[in-house]
């Protein structure tokens, strides 16, 4: 009797720790609130995007430009711009002082014509995997409704790979099926520019 007592004793404690272990793995300690959204900020102009700078009155010095890979764009009479990392507004104020040394009293406007630096990738159990790009910020479900959603053999525990401006790499885990049910909008982050969805 002594043995099989304490092989239902080991028994149990095995189920209750399996099942300690499946709670835990539903329920992420990630920071969620703590993560970047640009949602309601100024754009940020990156490579490939398309500006269209206009200097009124002055339609030599007015040009549409595509941010070069280096970061760059080139202008009329004042040379190369760095463009990758500002703002509309911050681009604006540094044409308009680098015009003014020709120009008295420029009016310059920066605007941008055509975003193709917002890219991401998918990849795994998804339907369509590859990377896509979007005129407007997307979230998780929207990304993986974009790559046609999780294939039958996709788990619900699924990450996104994320690389900070210091160049770490950080690993954050979405329970897709907890943002589907509303159980975790946390969860439901908005997607950056090179990010990495991976569908196990």
């Amino acid at each position: 009797m002594l043995p099989k007592l304490r092989l239902s004793l080991i028994l149990v404690s095995l189920a209750l720790a399996c099942s300690a272990c499946i709670g835990s793995s539903r329920t992420s300690r990630h920071p969620y609130a703590q993560e970047y959204d640009p949602r309601g900020r100024p754009f940020v102009v990156g490579v490939a995007d398309t500006l269209a700078i206009s200097v009124w009155r002055d339609q030599e010095l007015s040009a549409e430009a595509t941010v070069r890979p280096d970061g760059t764009i080139t202008l009329p009479l004042i040379g190369e711009v760095r463009a990758v990392g500002k703002t509309p507004d911050q681009l604006t104020k540094e044409i308009r002082e680098r015009v003014g040394r020709f120009v008295k009293d420029a009016i310059v406007t920066v605007a941008v014509t055509e975003v193709n630096s917002y890219r991401f990738t998918v990849a795994g159990n998804v339907g369509h995997p590859g990377i896509f790009t979007s005129r407007y910020y997307v979230t998780v479900s929207q990304a993986l409704a974009l790559a046609g959603g999780p294939n039958r053999y996709a788990e619900d525990e699924i990450v996104i790979v994320r690389k900070d401006p210091s160049g770490k790499i950080r690993r954050i885990p979405v329970d897709y099926d907890d943002v589907l049910e509303g159980d975790a909008p946390e969860q439901d982050l908005v997607i950056l520019a090179g990010d990495n969805i991976y569908v196990p």
